[in-house]
């Protein structure tokens, strides 16, 4: 149906406006904006057409080709629709290879009857269905085209996808005097009609509303009376067969809303015997039928505007509303447990509503009112009286209808245009329907249902929502592309209903034919005529009796081979979009073909979102646009892929950014650059031997995040998947080598396994980049797509827990240091603050008493509790119960509050008084990385008990180190290179008590960066202290005069001066230094 209306609108196009078309010049309109509906409707109907998404703001089909990027002399040929089937499905295959996409093409087809495999598929399946009663024939409301002629499925809309029938009741209230144009009508007795969605509230009608500025007609019925309502009601009347002639509007008269106004009416329930017709401005002339009846006691909007009229009198002058017609009140009709009998005026009045202008207002008690008098409502009056509201909708309904005082009507939920461009109808029509919802039927799509992986707990309610509202689906139109119903050709099959399980078809399409539009088939030779029912019967499992034949027994035997090694479908990963429709028939139809065999049945659908651009949606009017192959210019294959990958997981839109993709290329490039760099330098690394604490963490964190991120694919939460799997794993790596550089230095064997299993986990995300690094870097001879999943042994939690701890801690000290370094507020004057040295790190052993009679008992409460915490109530009182506590109760529930948010992330563990693992040693084995990270000369780690401070001892806890900061007595000496042409000069360096040569060296590659790891560095002193600077550099023989100093020798620091002692000797170094580079 798309192709064939697009294609359609491209001749009207052509023949219009010529070839190339000249269009004509169109200003702007913006569309009026309208209040929210608050009908009480199904929420999972009415979701947005994605189609509108697609085209943009572009009117005309040949814009949107050209927007394509097709030229003039190419886009005429898309007239033909046949050209449409020939023209895109290779430029689409060429594209998802250029993604990577793997995909069996063989198995690729068309799905119309150009293929004639195809055809002969869809056939059998609409011959089985309807032999098993799922297929039916007869009158139904349904979307309609007029222009078309037909059904307007879902994808036949331009817009309105998913947009359904709405049922309204027509209340008739009778003119009881037909004066000015409408006295041409009498004697035939004439009725306003009012669309209303509640008819339980018609007792306490006041009024009706009419739009003083809309155009209305007076129409004739079957049953030769008048009705009046707006020209877009009546068509809908029309084609639901109520008006005098079907599918026909043959107005009357037509009649301005002004002209209408101050009619006595008749009005069914209420309890006046006249009320009138009364102007709102609000009345819409595309909802309903633009005739509104007034209820204020229980409509914000009505008690609003009838308020108005009440109250202004040059509002009532300006429409001859006289005050006799607006001398009346609300009438009391239902109880509403929050707002009383009078819903809307005690809304209005609790609001501060003044007049029928204060729009946000009304919308905010519209919503208010009505949802709770639907839901919580008690009616007082009437056959019903004492009732809930939500329970007497119908039979008040029938009660009218019973009584020929209402009429049902039916009108789309929203505006929906078919693809030819006509607004479409709700129509009362013949027409070939599948039996969706029927009881048995619709009992084993649940079953099916509740034993399939829906990955989002919305996708499942979304899917129950769908079953519970679906009834009946219309699988027949007369326009289009498609298969024809096999016993009544004069109707097609529409686009949502023959592919419902064409997963089937996927299985045996490489047998059938050799390219998609099933022309050739050299290597079996199967013909279409030969694709017969009872050969279907038999491919797909309905028989195991070989039918009669001339194909070959094995091409038989082969195709059927393939259908039950590749069935169930495993997965279908679709648009959240269609669960309200293809994938609920999806079920169904699997259900009805394979009745028997559940396992058959579909395994899991995977819904998701449509997709925004930098978290805008996609428009072609706003630039704000990006086609794949644009993608894969900008950013490469695998750089799209991750940024797709990174948009999202959820059933919500994916956001696609920029930001993310041109990052996404530079980390990809820069994990290329590093593999190769960490190549290079293994023959630096250590091998073989014992693993450090380091590098044991290092393992069990890889071997986690492994586990995770299978986990997360295996979920289909690809965001998580590059978030465990490429961001957090690059992380583990960097955080070992941060570690492990300044202690024992990288293990080549945790090195290669970290590269190996990177591009294998990452693999699925970007398979090129991964598979470049697997095979040129890495040295492996076959492609990454053969390699298997990196198997993992169980991770180490204890390792885990003291690595997160260690990142945890030395993250703490770094804010810490920032705080020490930074002045108290108010005392911010120009004296710098003198960076530390050095550092304690106190531990604690165990928590201080009262902390432990908390976590004890908190624990016994946990466990008591069914492995879960109790209300803060019951651990208040019980730790109020212990005496011991009595002088910490100010600090007990403030302790416990933290403890319950640490069991967030820690669980049980949080109860502990001590630590899975050994807190002091942790630090003690990484102290050099700790000192490096936070630039000091020397770190020690000491037990609080030992602390002088007593609020160090109260406070710090086990697995809370607290670091303080001291400074040592030092003396800065001048460091000098005197080589020529090496870019190094001289540099000022402090010099602390017992240094050695070593603890110098590395002082001074740390604070000058010029000074590089690489650089073979020796130390070397004037003979002569006093005299040796001064002497005039000799270029020749820059060491004249000096002499090194032994790795054995100490700095000693004496009254402000420096002497070096060795074997037992010590002399003075003087101020100045040489170092030397090799």
């Amino acid at each position: 149906m798309p192709i064939k209306a697009s294609a359609d609108k491209l001749k009207r196009e052509l023949k219009d406006y010529g070839c190339p078309p000249e269009f004509p010049e169109e200003e702007d309109t913006k569309a009026t904006a309208q209040a929210p509906d608050f009908a009480i409707k199904d929420k999972s109907k009415g979701k947005k057409s994605k189609a509108m998404a697609k085209s943009g703001s572009l009117k005309y089909q040949w814009q949107i080709m050209k927007s394509l990027g097709l030229d003039d002399e190419e886009i005429k040929h898309f007239t033909d629709e046949d050209h449409w089937l020939g023209y895109f499905p290779p430029h689409c295959i060429s594209d998802l290879k250029r993604v990577g996409v793997h995909v069996d093409w063989r198995r690729s087809f068309i799905t119309t009857d150009r293929n004639p495999y195809f055809d002969a598929f869809v056939r059998w399946q609409f011959i089985r269905l309807r032999e098993r009663g799922k297929i039916k024939f007869g009158k139904r409301f349904t979307i309609y085209s007029p222009k078309d002629g037909q059904p307007c499925m879902d994808h036949d809309r331009s817009t309105g996808e998913g947009v359904g029938p709405q049922e309204y009741t027509l209340i008739k209230m009778r003119v009881q005097e037909l004066k000015g144009k409408l006295a041409s009508l009498s004697p035939r007795p004439v009725f306003l009609v009012a669309a209303t969605l509640r008819p339980e509230t018609m007792y306490g009608q006041t009024n009706c509303w009419i739009g003083p500025d809309l155009t209305y007609i007076a129409v004739e019925t079957k049953d030769g009376v008048v009705i009046v309502c707006t020209r877009r009601a009546a068509k809908n009347i029309a084609y639901q067969g109520m008006l005098s002639k079907d599918d026909e509007v043959n107005p009357l008269l037509e009649i301005k809303g002004y002209e209408l106004m101050g009619l006595k009416l008749s009005a069914p329930l209420t309890s006046y015997t006249t009320i009138y017709t009364l102007p709102m401005l609000t009345v819409k002339e595309e909802k309903g039928t633009g005739v509104v009846t007034s209820v204020p006691s229980d409509a914000p909007d009505d008690f609003a505007a009838l308020m108005d009229l009440k109250n202004k009198a040059a509002l009532r002058e300006k429409y001859g509303i006289t005050e006799e017609m607006v001398n009346v009140e609300p009438i009391p009709i239902i109880d509403v447990p929050e707002y009383g009998t009078l819903s809307a005026p005690s809304v209005c009045q609790a609001m501060g509503i003044k007049s029928q202008n204060d729009r946000d207002k009304l919308v905010e008690a519209k919503e208010k009112v009505y949802l709770h008098g639907f839901y919580e409502g008690i009616l007082i009056v009437g056959d019903f009286k004492g009732k809930k509201v939500q329970d007497v909708k119908k039979g008040i309904q029938e009660i009218l209808i019973k009584k020929k005082e209402a009429i049902t009507y039916q009108e789309p939920e929203k505006q929906i245009i078919s693809r030819s461009g006509d607004e479409c109808v709700v129509a009362l029509c013949d027409q070939w329907y599948l039996d969706y919802g029927e009881t048995v039927w619709r009992a084993e799509a649940q079953k099916n249902l509740d034993v399939m992986e829906t990955y989002h707990e919305e996708v499942r309610r979304n899917f129950d929502a769908t079953l519970d509202w679906l009834k009946g689906h219309a699988c027949s139109r007369t326009y289009g592309l498609g298969t024809r119903l096999p016993w009544d050709d004069k109707w097609l099959i529409e686009s949502l209903s023959d592919s419902t399980i064409y997963m089937a078809y996927y299985t045996v399409a490489h047998i059938l034919h050799e390219d998609v539009y099933g022309t050739t088939n050299k290597q079996y030779g199967i013909t279409p005529d030969q694709m017969t029912p009872d050969i279907w019967d038999y491919v797909f499992c309905q028989t195991d009796s070989l039918p009669k034949t001339n194909i070959k027994k094995d091409f038989l035997v082969k195709m059927r081979q393939e259908f039950t090694y590749w069935y169930p479908v495993d997965l279908r990963v679709s648009g959240k979009d269609l669960v309200p429709n293809h994938l609920t028939y999806y079920l169904y139809n699997h259900t009805a073909i394979w009745p028997t065999q559940d396992d058959k049945w579909p395994r899991g659908v995977r819904a998701n979102g449509h997709l925004l651009l930098n978290s805008e949606k996609m428009s072609k009017s706003t630039g704000n646009f990006m086609t794949l192959t644009d993608a894969l210019d900008n950013y490469g294959a695998d750089g799209m892929r991750l940024a797709l990958a990174n948009a999202g997981d959820s059933v919500e839109d994916a956001n696609f950014e920029t930001q993310v993709a041109d990052s996404g290329v530079l980390r990809l490039w820069t994990f290329v650059e590093l593999t190769k760099e960490l190549c290079e330098e293994k023959d630096s690394m250590r091998t073989g031997g014992t693993f450090t604490i380091n590098d044991q963490m290092f393992v069990s964190e890889m071997n986690l995040k492994i586990r995770e991120t299978d986990e997360n694919y295996k979920t289909m939460m690809f965001k998580e998947a590059l978030r465990t799997g490429f961001f957090e794993y690059s992380n583990l790596f960097h955080q070992y080598r941060e570690r492990a550089q300044v202690q024992t230095g990288l293990h080549w064997d945790l090195v290669s396994r970290y590269l190996r299993t990177q591009v294998l986990i990452l693999a699925p995300i970007c398979p090129h980049i991964c598979d470049y690094v697997w095979r040129n870097i890495l040295g492996n001879s076959t492609s990454i797509l053969h390699a298997q999943w990196p198997t993992t042994d169980e991770p180490n939690l204890a390792l885990i827990k003291s690595s997160e701890y260690l990142a945890d801690a030395s993250h703490r000290f770094r804010l810490r240091l920032k705080s020490y370094m930074t002045p108290p507020k108010g005392k911010r004057d120009n004296v710098p603050i003198l960076a530390p040295s050095h550092g304690i790190i106190w531990v604690a052993k165990t928590f201080p008493k009262w902390q432990s009679i908390i976590l004890s008992t908190m624990h016994d409460l946990f466990k008591s509790n069914g492995n879960s915490l109790p209300d803060n109530k019951v651990i208040s009182k019980a730790l109020g119960s212990n005496s011991d506590l009595k002088k910490y109760m100010k600090k007990a529930m403030p302790f416990a509050q933290a403890v319950r948010e640490r069991m967030n992330t820690m669980g049980e563990s949080a109860l502990r008084n001590t630590l899975d693992f050994d807190e002091r040693g942790i630090l003690e084995e990484n102290i050099d990385f700790l000192r490096g990270t936070l630039d000091l000369e020397g770190v020690e780690t000491k037990w609080t008990e030992d602390c002088e401070s007593e609020r160090t001892q109260e406070e710090v806890v086990p697995g809370e180190p607290f670091l303080t900061f001291s400074n040592a007595p030092n003396v800065e000496l001048t460091f000098m290179n005197p080589q020529p042409h090496t870019g190094l000069f001289t540099y000022q360096l402090p010099v602390y008590d017992n240094d050695t040569v070593d603890t110098v060296l590395a002082r001074l590659r740390r604070q000058e960066r010029a000074v590089k790891p690489s650089m073979t560095v020796s130390l070397h002193r004037y003979k002569d202290p006093l005299l040796g600077p001064r002497m005039i550099p000799n270029l020749a023989d820059p060491l004249l005069g000096t002499e090194k100093i032994g790795d054995e020798v100490k700095f000693i620091l004496k009254e402000s001066s420096v002497f070096m002692t060795a074997n037992g000797s010590s002399s003075p170094f003087g101020s100045k230094l040489i170092f030397i580079i090799y």
